[in-house]
């Protein structure tokens, strides 16, 4: 279709179809009669890139509000669409899109880049090419050199608890339970409300945000339904469980619980780590730990929680009878 004008705010926008290709853009003006002149020529120019071949003309604004259109993840691209605005896509190379990662993220690190710069400034463009407006790209990662992090056991984690309970922190200790027994992050876990517990069921509704929106429904074992009803709460439905607000709140207590607990000092994130190596070096296979654990890849499991098992008389169980 044509494109038409909409307002937002005082300002004229445009959107529609010209020559094959979405446009959707501001005039960056309130009075009507210079937005329509604007839209002319935008439709214009359109017309005159159709015969330029695929991606002449084409921006990266227009890239990000076709995927965003597309019902695509919105994580990460509103940086992504303030950092590259207007850059025609036909002038972007592997290569910038590396530079792009450590000029918008200039203290992280390659985990980052990848994750929020590399990754879906490919999978935008990349959807464009679908869409027969500009060739793909393909960029190359940066390698990976994640610190190995230290799973916690079940023994750090009752000594945890248990010191989190003499210093009047139930609420803690209960939620380092929690999210070893159901490999929660911290943040889904500060999420749950009572109304996502069930405790006669053993169960919990766990409400997932990476990378998109989903729910599972995890088993919660019985030390720690038993730590969940000692909670001292009036357990309104839409009382959260723990009490914390996210990660930020609970950072300086769980310190402060292993620093007095005389345990090493852990993220509230080995938990989740602790219980997909527990899991595995108890024999469960990793199709398992994963869906228990809320992982949607297997591999991922694999990948990074399947360590080698260090003793190596492990061996000798190949001739066991």
């Amino acid at each position: 279709m044509p494109l038409t004008l909409f307002r937002r705010s005082k300002i004229w926008h445009y959107r529609g179809t010209v020559a094959g290709r979405r446009l959707r853009g501001s005039t960056g003006t309130a009075d009507r009669a210079i937005a329509e002149r604007l839209k002319a020529e935008v439709e214009a120019k359109a017309w005159e890139r159709k015969f330029d071949g695929p991606g002449a003309g084409l921006t990266m604004a227009q890239v990000f509000s076709a995927y965003l259109d597309a019902e695509k993840s919105e994580r990460f691209l509103l940086r992504l669409a303030d950092y590259w605005k207007n850059t025609l896509v036909e002038t972007i190379r592997p290569e910038t899109v590396r530079q792009a990662a450590r000029k918008i993220y200039p203290q992280a690190t390659e985990p980052t880049w990848n994750r929020q710069v590399i990754k879906p400034t490919q999978a935008a463009i990349n959807y464009a090419a679908e869409l027969g407006w500009c060739p793909r790209i393909s960029v190359k990662r940066f390698t990976e050199n994640p610190e190995e992090k230290t799973p916690a056991t079940v023994e750090w984690v009752r000594a945890f608890a248990d010191q989190a309970d003499q210093d009047g922190l139930p609420h803690l200790g209960a939620l380092c339970l929690f999210m070893f027994g159901t490999a929660a992050r911290v943040g889904e876990a500060c999420r749950l409300e009572w109304r996502d517990i069930n405790l006669s069921a053993s169960t919990a509704t766990i409400q997932l945000f990476k990378p998109t929106i989903w729910t599972r429904t995890a088993h919660i074992q019985p030390e720690v339904v038993a730590a969940l009803k000692n909670l001292p709460s009036n357990r309104k439905p839409d009382d959260l469980v723990f009490g914390y607000a996210g990660r930020g709140s609970v950072r300086g207590p769980w310190n402060n619980v292993a620093a007095r607990a005389n345990i090493p000092r852990l993220t509230p994130y080995c938990c989740r780590h602790g219980f997909a190596t527990s899991m595995l070096r108890r024999g469960y296979d990793v199709k398992t730990v994963a869906e228990r654990g809320g992982w949607n890849d297997a591999t991922t499991v694999l990948r990074t929680y399947a360590h080698a098992i260090e003793d190596k008389t492990v061996t000798d169980a190949l001739f066991d009878t």
